[in-house]
């Protein structure tokens, strides 16, 4: 479900400002930023200049003539600035929709210092608009949350649909990787106390509001290339037309015959041969490749990183919430030799209950139901510390301190892990429970041990499902050249079970921080490009590497920082359409391109017979497209250039649909219909405007 309302391309929302902004478009200063309809501007004014003259009896073609074609040159212009101006007003819509969802709003702010953080600490009644980053506000429930930031204390059920557009709450909480929230959001149970994140200005709806203004949108690399090639194109095209003209002046004299051509005639020539399609159309793909974006409840902070989407061979997903539904839930507990299960299923609940993980829960809600020793849980009643879950230890557990001063150490984690902390506690990791970890491992589960002090327990066997349709979609990716990496912290038999029923192309095991780092870089020095996914503060090094980086909304703030892109769902998978999309801008960009190019050669057809034919009477050959006279072939010529930048104007609003092709196959196909139909669809559109022409005897 996605936060924005979806604005129809005849939306009179849009129509009426677009139109408006088309006019607004023609100062000299805006055209110039667009090399190839400037030349069409300045075609523009020359011929309107050239059609009062000829009012005058001064020209040198009738003045209705030229006064015919400056309209439609005008008409160029007008629809290349349409096209812009459409893109352009759908995502100022969607930016003003966000606009009204910031609403001033009143905060609790802790006075500082503040040392320890409970319901009964003093506050003050302060302006979102003065909280400054580092402040601490209370937020209890029915409260808005001022301004962005990190949840320190208390867990809450908070309102994101504002954000998100999804109506069911989610669990905001401190520490972990639930932790972040957003301003503009509401708390509608319990309370929570929050760290600001940002100054006024920079909260995460601001940014959304920036990123979506598509006026503010800097032109990617490829979209910079491509006007390059562009502008060469057409300073080859000035070069050749403006040598057109001692050329047919050489040529009259020499035979004595004809007329020499005339400027209104060169000025229709430049215009039909330089890529006005494309030129006038490239704005507004970039334009909408964002609002698309946006559409899919992704949010990115640049169109260079939807069109890096689109380039991207590389893809590197977690494996939990990603590839599987992520939702472990403990099944089974395996004791080793000499020890109950009840044994276990006891230590190795007592070592998860400070885990607030789903995992972690699953372990006591299963323990609870193989034991009946309940009291086992009351670790309150102890003196027991917590000792959480990191990146790098990956395990976790509690150290519960007896009274004659001794410390039991109760340990869960991975079961490397588990065994390099048991061996560096001069115990020994029993091969039993090896053996019971790799059988786990081949069934696609995930085995965790437990530990008590240097003493190994046994295995906790978590399992988790691949989702449904997840091989296929990879099996697309493939197709298309793009490979896939699973990332997961488990071991390697697990994580080699769960990539080949998945079918990812490979996979990362056991990854730290560190090791998804220099993943990331050595497939950037093979020079790849490689997006990701992440939530943690631990995967803000690693997005901060990718090309394209997705953060979860869901996730840290510094998570948010480092990516290029948020997805608002808070769907790992999005990953995927995030590919699609980019993909989809790149096509669009390439097919229309093509068209744009092959259209000119029919116009060749039209043109050059008509300015010529009076001293070269040879060159009537070339009109196969027999059109009635040369001042209607020009005129349909330059028609049909102004009619077609507005009928493709929904193709590049909308973009060519994606498919998961490889890049030959792809090739071949733009070429079949955009290329050949950009050859045939121009002899026709002329041949028709030709005819029609003559038949109102307007040429």
């Amino acid at each position: 479900m996605t936060t924005q309302k979806s604005f129809h391309l005849l939306d009179p929302a849009l129509l009426r400002p677009a139109i408006a902004a088309s006019f607004a478009k023609l100062s000299p200063r805006r055209q110039w930023r667009n090399p190839v309809m400037f030349v069409v501007y300045i075609g523009s004014i020359l011929t309107t200049l050239l059609g009062l003259q000829a009012l005058q009896g001064e020209g040198d073609a009738p003045a209705g003539f030229i006064l015919t074609l400056a309209l439609w040159l005008w008409f160029t212009v007008l629809f290349a600035n349409f096209a812009e101006s459409l893109a352009e007003g759908r995502s100022k819509a969607q930016a003003a929709s966000l606009h009204s969802l910031k609403k001033s709003t009143w905060a609790k702010k802790y006075k500082e210092p503040v040392n320890q953080i409970y319901l009964g600490t003093p506050w003050l009644p302060e302006q979102a608009e003065n909280l400054r980053k580092g402040d601490v506000v209370l937020i209890e429930a029915g409260d808005m949350i001022a301004l962005d930031g990190e949840v320190i204390e208390g867990v809450a059920s908070v309102d994101e649909s504002a954000i998100t557009g999804e109506s069911a709450p989610v669990v905001r909480e401190s520490g972990g990787d639930f932790s972040s929230v957003t301003g503009g959001t509401h708390v509608l149970s319990d309370w929570l106390v929050v760290r600001i994140g940002v100054n006024p200005g920079e909260s995460f709806l601001d940014r959304m509001i920036n990123m979506v203004e598509g006026a503010k949108r800097q032109k990617t690399p490829n979209e910079i290339a491509l006007t390059i090639l562009l502008i060469a194109l057409t300073i080859v095209f000035v070069v050749v037309t403006i040598t057109l003209l001692p050329f047919s002046v050489f040529s009259v004299q020499a035979s004595q015959a004809g007329n020499v051509v005339s400027i209104t005639a060169l000025i229709a020539l430049l215009v039909c041969l330089i890529p006005t399609t494309i030129g006038g159309l490239l704005s507004a793909i970039g334009v909408a490749g964002m609002s698309r974006m946006l559409q899919a409840n992704v949010i990115a902070t640049s169109g260079r990183a939807v069109e890096a989407a689109g380039d991207v061979d590389v893809l590197l997903l977690d494996k939990t919430g990603t590839i599987t539904h992520g939702n472990r839930q403990a099944t089974t507990f395996l004791p080793t030799r000499g020890v109950s299960e009840a044994q276990l299923a006891t230590c190795a609940m007592q070592a998860s209950m400070a885990d607030e993980t789903p995992e972690g829960r699953s372990i006591v809600t299963l323990a609870l139901a193989k034991t009946a020793n309940a009291d086992a849980a009351k670790l309150a009643e102890m003196d027991a510390m917590a000792v959480p879950f990191t990146a790098q230890t990956r395990m976790s557990g509690v150290d519960i301190k007896h009274r004659d001063g001794s410390i039991r150490q109760l340990r869960k984690g991975a079961v490397d892990a588990i065994r390099k902390h048991i061996e560096a506690h001069g115990g020994s990791f029993p091969a039993d429970v090896m053996r019971a970890s790799d059988e786990v491992s081949r069934r696609g589960s995930t085995p965790l041990a437990v530990a008590d002090g240097h003493v190994v327990l046994g295995v906790v066997e978590l399992k988790d499902i691949v989702k449904v349709g997840i091989k296929e979609r990879f099996g697309e990716l493939r197709r298309m050249g793009i490979k896939t990496v699973m990332i997961t912290g488990d071991n390697k038999l697990t994580a080699a079970a769960i990539a080949a029923e998945a079918g990812v192309d490979d996979f990362l095991a056991e990854a730290t921080p560190e090791d998804k780092l220099k993943l990331i870089r050595q497939y950037q020095a093979e020079g790849r490009l490689v997006a990701m996914t992440g939530d943690g503060t631990n995967d803000a090094p690693a997005l901060a590497q990718a090309d394209v980086a997705v953060a979860m909304n869901s996730g840290t703030q510094a998570a948010k920082e480092a990516a290029n892109m948020v997805d608002l769902d808070s769907n790992p998978t999005k990953l995927l359409e995030i590919v699609e999309t980019g993909k989809a801008l790149l096509m669009t960009r390439g097919s229309l391109t093509t068209f744009s190019i092959a259209n000119d050669v029919a116009k060749y057809f039209a043109i050059i017979p008509a300015i010529f034919v009076t001293t070269y009477p040879q060159l009537a050959a070339l009109n196969v497209m027999r059109l009635g006279s040369p001042s209607s072939a020009i005129l349909a010529a330059v028609i049909f250039n102004a009619l077609i930048i507005m009928f493709l104007i929904p193709l590049a609003l909308k973009g060519v649909k994606y498919r998961a092709v490889g890049a030959a196959t792809l090739l071949r196909r733009n070429l079949l219909i955009y290329g050949l139909g950009g050859l045939i669809v121009p002899f026709i559109g002329i041949k028709a405007i030709d005819l029609l022409l003559v038949a109102l005897h307007l040429a």
